[in-house]
């Protein structure tokens, strides 16, 4: 196993090259001026004083060797500084992946808690009305975009319930006053919650549900199966603990995919609701031309995309005995 590990890691390797090669291109190619958003807009700075910036920034190099630097500080940890912020990029984007991972693995738990039992059952009567109730409702949670969902729930509940925040993670208040203590924080926090976590829920429920059920309705029908009910076993149990152990795997295969999402951030929804996350900071560096906090959203995102990937070809071999990690 470790072995593989370290294969798959030297794999890797080439390919993240590949991606930061990408990344700095795209970034370095939006429209804009990284000194204008380092003195911001509407300054009167000298020219003089732009090529000082110019120069502190490394901008005054060819764009290869600006990147050669970029790496360079990426491998040892230094992400650079934000322009617009005027702070290093590590302790910005550090609090923003936080709220985000709160966001999203409170999302994921709940969509798990409901779509596992849910896919379940729907393979088991495949063609009831259950089933077909529940596949027209995933469908219609892939089909419909988060954001529209997102602008729909927030007209709604604009509209319909006085008092229920339909933006940002705290309120303004209570945050630039203080708390009265940890638990109005957590109650504050929560309720924030409720709008964003509801449309990341349903969006993954959806995929999740889908996931599930066609593969619990490809297990049931093989032999084994057969053969347990045959054997006299209670139905939960063919159904749990043989039927769904082996159902596992194009579930784990998602689940691999989605583990760079909970740090990674739902940029769109992020922006709708004004949460403050890495899906929201990115959209900002982009909007303030600032490439150093944007490059390292980016490439935060693209390392745990490939890392996900690895950890579900690990997570194979623990789910499925048969799958072996070859050395």
């Amino acid at each position: 196993m470790i072995k593989y590990i370290l294969k798959r890691l030297l794999v890797l390797l080439p390919v993240l090259l590949v991606i930061s090669i990408v990344i700095f291109g795209t970034v370095k190619a939006m429209p804009g001026d990284e000194v204008t958003a380092y003195f911001g807009a509407g300054s009167r700075a000298t020219e003089e004083q732009r090529d000082q910036v110019r120069e502190k920034l490394g901008l005054d190099k060819s764009l290869p060797e600006q990147y050669v630097r970029w790496l360079g500080r990426v491998v040892t940890g230094d992400l650079g500084n934000s322009v617009s912020l005027k702070k290093p990029v590590a302790d910005v984007i550090g609090p923003y992946v936080w709220n985000t991972f709160y966001l999203n693995a409170l999302s994921l738990i709940i969509a798990l808690l409901f779509a596992i039992p849910i896919g379940i059952r729907q393979a088991v009567k495949k063609g009831s009305f259950f089933d077909n109730f529940w596949s027209v409702f995933s469908l219609l949670g892939i089909s419909v975009p988060t954001f529209f969902f997102a602008m729909l729930l927030i007209f709604f509940v604009g509209n319909n319930i006085p008092g229920m925040p339909i933006n940002g993670m705290y309120d303004p208040m209570l945050k630039s006053f203080g708390y009265s203590s940890v638990f109005q924080m957590i109650g504050d926090v929560a309720v924030h919650s409720i709008l964003p976590v509801t449309v990341l829920a349903f969006s993954n429920f959806a995929t999740f549900s889908r996931y599930v059920r066609n593969s619990m309705v490809e297990v049931i029908n093989m032999d084994y199966i057969r053969t347990a009910r045959s054997k006299g076993l209670k139905e939960k149990v063919v159904i749990y603990r043989h039927a769904f152990k082996n159902a596992r795997i194009p579930l784990v295969t998602l689940l691999g995919l989605y583990i760079p999402s909970l740090f990674s951030g739902a940029v769109i929804l992020e922006t709708v609701f004004v949460w403050p996350g890495i899906g929201k900071i990115l959209i900002d560096s982009i909007n303030n031309r600032d490439t150093s906090l944007a490059m390292a959203c980016l490439i935060f995102s693209a390392v745990l995309m490939v890392l996900g990937n690895l950890l579900a070809d690990i997570a194979y071999s623990f789910v499925d005995p048969r799958i072996k990690v070859e050395d």
